[in-house]
């Protein structure tokens, strides 16, 4: 059966290309782009912005948008599903993602705020998503120990909130000490996600 050509964007937080996520998302990359995907590659290391979002949300005071981050937003707005590779720094995110999130998802393109509630107008509805963390903990730790704050961070606190569904999240856990065969492993699932597009 053929799969469904689907609008996808890979966004690598790692600030290292030559990463084990580098390597993961190259791969998801590849093989989607060759089972007749759309594909965009964001590797966030290579875009130029302030890392600051010095005034937070006020209406009173808009920093503009550079380049990479306008066109960051219309891969966004293009795209049907989009797939999160990082890996855990601090139980959390490298610096550059959370930085990108901070001035991308920003209110009027993300999610609105409603007169008189507490919640938002959800702005990405339609679209889907996966995760995927790297770390060298085990993730039964990061799970039930660390309570998982970056996935939280990214699945409930900004996505869901802005209107993604269907999140899917995969840790690949143990790196440090990890064989050959696992990464061979990794890569071979990822690439099963990247025929379907998922």
């Amino acid at each position: 059966m053929q799969t469904k050509q689907r609008n996808l964007l890979v966004i690598l937080g790692h600030p290292n290309p030559n990463s084990l996520c580098g390597h993961l998302a190259e791969s998801y990359v590849n093989v989607a782009k060759k089972s007749g995907h759309n594909v965009n590659f964001l590797k966030l290391s290579e875009l130029k912005f302030d890392y600051n979002l010095y005034s937070g949300h006020k209406k009173d005071i808009v920093q503009t948008l550079e380049p990479d981050l306008a066109y960051s937003q219309k891969l966004i707005t293009d795209a049907d599903h989009l797939v999160f590779v990082f890996p855990s720094w601090w139980a959390s995110m490298p610096a550059v993602l959370k930085a990108w999130i901070d001035r991308v998802f920003l209110p009027g393109f993300a999610f609105k705020y409603r007169k008189n509630s507490p919640f938002p107008e959800k702005l990405l509805l339609g679209k889907t998503s996966r995760i995927m963390v790297t770390m060298d903990a085990p993730s039964w730790y990061y799970r039930w120990f660390n309570k998982s704050p970056g996935i939280q961070l990214l699945k409930f606190g900004t996505l869901e909130f802005c209107g993604v569904s269907k999140i899917k999240v995969n840790i690949f856990g143990e790196v440090r000490t990890r064989k050959s065969q696992h990464f061979l492993k990794w890569t071979k699932f990822v690439e099963s996600l990247a025929i379907k597009g998922v």
